[in-house]
């Protein structure tokens, strides 16, 4: 999928547009105390170590927290102002400003249909699926990830409209009976975002996430032909601003103390679906209490609950990644830390 994606992307002839959300007045500090690191852990019965893990996977940012510590931050070909591009991280986001939205009254409940608030669906695969079938990754839509992603993004970089494309999938199976990752979910969970809330995707985020969870930099997120946010991917960002996102969810939503995502949403989160024990609410769960954001290429945002651990890693590379392999040593790195 990696090299089809990228092979595609890189032959549409414009970039997605993209808007810029704005930083916090008040930034969460994170203390540098950055020093060295080495670590091991055991895979598929062999003993490896953190510096070829970080060196095989074409790691470019590498940053570990410890409650606000940064007590290893490593780059290469990059530095700490470096924006990452998120890719699927950003599903994380798109959740996240989904459960503030529940909070405020926008939404009453994840078991209304998606159509409520668009209707131009009502035709389509999504008529009668629910808010909840998607952030679980269960709408049931007709979708191969592997051929539908490169698709999506040509469609964005050429000024398309993905809420068209959103408008003529068809039904393959019955909503919530089963997992199959579909990143056109999470932009219809974006459009709905926009549509209840009555404010732009991007703009929700910047009001409801970005600024009081403490981000320290401006960011950006891409957009389609008609200016919709994708929220399935794409932000830019720096690492440390990707790494106080996850020490929000690792302190249960509260950033500067004051609740910003909803406790009972960051645990709802990061508890399992019923389609799929590994993951929960547009997060990825390790099986023991630890969770993560994963991007295509190897980009994570991990977040280790029992050892006050959040690592950042990310890349400008296109290689496969193995998850499994991720955790064990994001696991090692945690445990080492603290």
């Amino acid at each position: 999928m990696r090299s089809i994606l990228i092979a595609l992307t890189l032959a549409a002839p414009a970039a997605p547009s993209a808007d810029v959300i704005r930083p916090s007045a008040d930034p969460v500090k994170l203390v540098d105390a950055n020093r060295p690191l080495s670590a091991t852990y055991t895979y598929q019965g062999e003993r490896r170590t953190l510096d070829d893990f970080l060196t095989r996977t074409k790691t470019n940012g590498f940053l570990v927290l410890r409650g606000q510590k940064i007590v290893h931050e490593r780059y290469t070909d990059a530095n700490r102002n470096t924006r990452f591009q998120s890719w699927s991280m950003a599903k994380s986001f798109t959740s996240a400003a989904l459960g503030i939205a529940l909070r405020e009254g926008h939404i009453r409940s994840l078991d209304e249909p998606v159509t409520k608030y668009l209707p131009e669906l009502r035709k389509s695969g999504y008529n009668n699926v629910s808010i909840r079938h998607l952030l679980w990754m269960s709408s049931g839509t007709d979708w191969d990830e592997r051929e539908d992603v490169p698709r999506m993004q040509i469609a964005a970089n050429q000024g398309q409209s993905l809420t068209r494309m959103a408008a003529r999938q068809q039904p393959d199976w019955t909503p919530g009976s089963q997992f199959e990752y579909n990143s056109m979910n999470s932009y219809v969970l974006a459009r709905v975002i926009t549509e209840a809330t009555g404010t732009p995707y991007h703009r929700y985020v910047e009001k409801k996430i970005w600024q009081p969870a403490g981000m320290a930099g401006a960011a950006q997120i891409s957009s389609d032909g008609k200016g919709e946010s994708l929220g399935y991917c794409c932000f830019q960002a720096t690492d440390r601003d990707y790494a106080r996102f996850g020490l929000l969810y690792l302190r249960q939503g509260k950033a500067h103390g004051k609740q910003v995502v909803p406790a009972s949403w960051v645990k709802s989160s990061t508890t399992p679906s019923e389609v799929n024990p590994k993951y929960g609410l547009h997060w990825w769960l390790g099986g023991e209490r630890d969770f993560m954001a994963a991007g295509f290429g190897g980009q994570y945002i991990y977040v280790s609950p029992e050892h006050d651990v959040v690592i950042v890693k990310s890349t400008t590379s296109t290689g496969a990644h193995d998850q499994e392999e991720v955790l064990a040593a994001f696991r090692a790195v945690a445990a080492k830390v603290s």
